[in-house]
């Protein structure tokens, strides 16, 4: 989309600072596009450099992470924390470990994150954080050591009222573990609210594991209401097969719906009678299998090549990684007749294949609105830990429901208000924004 005219140099200054930076720069030309609208009606924004501040990170670090592993041999990785905006409250936002991390993935993580953590409602600015780091086929001793390493650097610029990391790609609850073991150690305080994603019985939430996934669930369900559509009966697949795409398989399941397809970095399955989510969770989190297994088990159709996106369906669920619908993958989504697109991953869909999906009026969902509710729950862990309070399963789950009604609500009036009636991606950015810019104009210029 094209921006507007007022913006044309904010994006120029965007590239030339930050070269080299695709992601980065593709999130922010995602968020600007939207604001013409805006900025027609709030020229304030634009005179006080707000969009320009919020586009350069408060403060970014690199530091050099050294371990030792099993064979005694001293590995090197690079670790990363940018924080990026906290007009809302502290930074907060997830560590990724894996070898695509660079600053260009962080940078554009930790953009989006500051308009997925503003429509959640929660008091929390946005970050992102992570390491090059591959946590695949390493021993449960070399993880602890990489993660001692990583947290003897990360501890210095973190605190539950400074900066507030949680797990993401690569960092689950055992490497949140490990973080918070090192990081109790070297400061000599149980800060429960320093990290989110911890284990129940040392200061973590219940459905924390399962709120990406459910969250993305609850937002399509809105979606589908809104149009007086539910889950019953409709053909759904999800892309990826970790913590995001197990949870929302589940709650698909119990919501009606028939996840007919799964993946992960190997290829993909189908299973028409619907996913196993017992299996699946069995295969992917206890024995940290391939999907192949699953297919192997059921006796079902697995495929090492093409893509999950050209089994048929009439909900697609992107739960994987940045960039994994192209506009090839898009087109036949749309010949095969998918309707709704909700994206539980970061930033999953090319510019090109959103579109696609507006030209054929699929009802989108950008991650930033549809997968916030991993975020939210993190947001509720924190009001749990301040308290020294714990809540049970369903009182949390509910929690998550309104929040994710509440960001849907908020994505449909906005998008009506500055007139994109029924446009998700504006409504997101545009409500996203102004929360965070009105904050920035009340804390004068810092």
């Amino acid at each position: 989309m094209a921006l507007d005219a007022k913006l044309h140099d904010i994006y120029d200054e965007v590239l030339g600072r930050n070269p080299g930076e695709a992601e980065f720069h593709q999130a922010v030309r995602e968020v600007l596009s939207s604001l013409g609208p805006v900025v027609q009606k709030h020229p304030d924004y634009v005179d006080a450099a707000v969009i320009r501040r919020l586009c350069e990170p408060e403060r970014q670090i690199i530091f050099r992470v050294p371990w030792i592993d099993d064979s005694g041999q001293v590995q090197i990785n690079r670790g990363f924390r940018v924080e990026f905006n906290s007009a809302l409250g502290p930074y907060k936002g997830g560590l990724r470990f894996h070898p695509s991390v660079y600053l260009g993935i962080v940078k554009f993580l930790g953009f989006e994150q500051i308009f997925k953590n503003s429509l959640s409602g929660m008091p929390i600015g946005g970050g992102k954080g992570g390491s090059d780091f591959n946590p695949k086929g390493r021993s449960d001793m070399e993880i602890m050591r990489f993660c001692q390493s990583f947290m003897i650097e990360l501890h210095r610029h973190i605190g539950e009222y400074t900066d507030v990391p949680a797990g993401d790609t690569g960092v689950g609850q055992r490497e949140i573990g490990f973080l918070f073991g090192q990081y109790k150690r070297v400061t000599n305080r149980y800060e429960s609210g320093v990290l989110t994603g911890k284990g129940i019985h040392w200061g973590g939430s219940l459905v924390r594991t399962e709120a990406t996934g459910y969250g993305t669930v609850f937002f399509t369900e809105e979606m589908l209401k809104a149009n007086k559509e539910s889950f019953d009966g409709k053909r759904v697949v999800v892309s990826g097969s970790g913590n995001v795409a197990l949870y929302a398989i589940e709650k698909v399941k119990q919501l009606g719906g028939t996840v007919v397809a799964c993946s992960d970095s190997s290829g993909y399955v189908v299973d028409e009678n619907g996913v196993d989510f017992d299996l699946l969770r069995e295969i992917k989190e206890r024995r940290r299998g391939r999907i192949s297994e699953y297919a192997e088990e059921k006796n079902v159709p697995f495929s090492s090549t093409g893509s999950v996106w050209d089994v048929p369906c009439e909900i697609a669920l992107p739960c994987a990684t940045q960039n994994e619908i192209n506009e090839e993958q898009a087109l036949t989504l749309i010949k095969n007749g998918c309707r709704y697109v909700a994206e539980g991953a970061n930033m999953p869909s090319t510019p090109e294949a959103i579109e696609r999906f507006r030209e054929a009026g699929i009802h989108f969902a950008p991650g930033k609105a549809a997968n916030a509710g991993g975020v939210a729950t993190s947001a509720l862990e924190m009001q749990q830990n301040a308290s020294r309070d714990t809540w049970s399963f369903g009182f949390t789950e509910d929690r998550l429901g309104q929040i994710m009604r509440g960001i849907h609500q908020r994505c449909l009036e906005t998008a009506d208000e500055y007139g994109k009636p029924d446009d998700y991606v504006a409504g997101a950015n545009i409500a996203g924004f102004i929360k965070v810019a009105d904050a920035m104009l009340a804390l004068g210029v810092v």
